[in-house]
């Protein structure tokens, strides 16, 4: 028999979303930071070329939202906003629909300040 997990009751919490040009990861967490529930657009059926699109990005987050809501609690959430791929919009249209109260949009994109340093010419 599989071990059943205690649900974390959270109604202040985190929700990070990772969105790349090949996936978008949505992590909600609780006020500490420590990740309750993790939803990849892989998780949801999107392969290939369809995962990086923003319409499964909408579909990931509202799931992930929905199960926060229900098995969690969830109500107010800061949003911390991490990369340039196609689902970040997208994403962020989710959780402004859902049930969830936006204390804050942080966004949390490493820029390069220079950066590293460029490989020498080539000579041929």
């Amino acid at each position: 028999m599989a071990k059943k997990k205690n649900q974390k009751i959270i109604e202040k919490g985190k929700i990070y979303i990772t969105a790349t040009f090949n996936n978008t990861i949505i992590t909600v967490a609780d006020e500490k930071g420590s990740p309750v529930i993790v939803a990849s657009c892989g998780m949801y059926g999107f392969s290939g070329t369809r995962k990086p699109t923003p319409y499964a990005a909408t579909i990931t987050v509202s799931a992930a939202l929905k199960k926060a809501v229900t098995n969690n609690g969830l109500k107010y959430a800061d949003i911390f906003i991490k990369g340039i791929g196609p689902g970040r919009e997208a994403a962020l249209r989710a959780i402004k629909e859902s049930s969830v109260e936006i204390n804050r949009i942080i966004d949390i994109t490493p820029i390069p300040h220079n950066g590293v340093r460029p490989p020498k010419v080539r000579r041929v």
